[in-house]
């Protein structure tokens, strides 16, 4: 990715094609492995809320506890400790406005852009080891079902990537994409997909 590869990888949720959300390049790359319009946005992984910060102006208050009770955080675990253990929450993507440091075909025409912190733990020690924001888009031709496992990738997408990553391979458990949520620096919050 360093060089302006495409991986093919698994994630929190389903199978994605992921790139260096800094390389405007690699970026377009993703859209063409896709078949798809590069007016629809992707969104990309970090590793932490602190990477997170990179990427935008402004992260507003409402972002920050809205990923503390979705990761299970201090906040949630209050809420929830009269029902037992924190119980696990779905990977949640936010869109969030004022996006910098990304490439500029990955950043809307409004100037969001679709984040989320990864908690499974190959793609968050990637995103880790890699020190970026890593595009993370369903392994899919545009249009068709995502790949909830390896074995759904369309061979096409597999032959168009530069590595396919080797975790999880074998695995075939039921997998959906990420809720998605965008936040305005206003406070207005839209649930996009639940």
């Amino acid at each position: 990715m360093r060089k302006g590869g495409v991986i093919l990888y698994p994630t929190d949720t389903v199978w994605g094609i992921g790139c260096d959300a800094t390389n405007a390049e690699a970026v377009k790359r993703v859209y063409e492995i896709k078949q798809r319009d590069d007016s629809k946005a992707l969104i990309c992984l970090v590793d932490s809320d602190a990477r997170m910060q990179r990427y935008f102006r402004n992260v507003p208050d409402v972002a920050w506890q809205l990923i503390d009770s979705l990761t299970g955080g201090q906040a949630h675990c209050e809420v929830t400790a009269s029902h037992g253990a924190c119980p696990p929450v779905r990977p949640t993507t936010l869109i969030l406005d004022g996006a910098i440091n990304l490439a500029t075909n990955l950043i809307a025409e409004d100037g969001s852009v679709g984040i989320r912190i990864t908690n499974e733990p190959f793609s968050k020690e990637l995103c880790y080891r890699f020190q970026k924001a890593i595009v993370s888009t369903s392994a899919n031709i545009s249009g068709e079902p995502a790949a909830q496992n390896y074995c759904d990738i369309d061979p096409r997408i597999i032959e168009s990537v530069d590595y396919v990553c080797w975790s999880r391979r074998q695995e075939h458990k039921p997998h959906t994409p990420s809720s998605i949520i965008k936040l305005k620096e206003n406070g207005e919050v839209t649930v996009i997909r639940k």
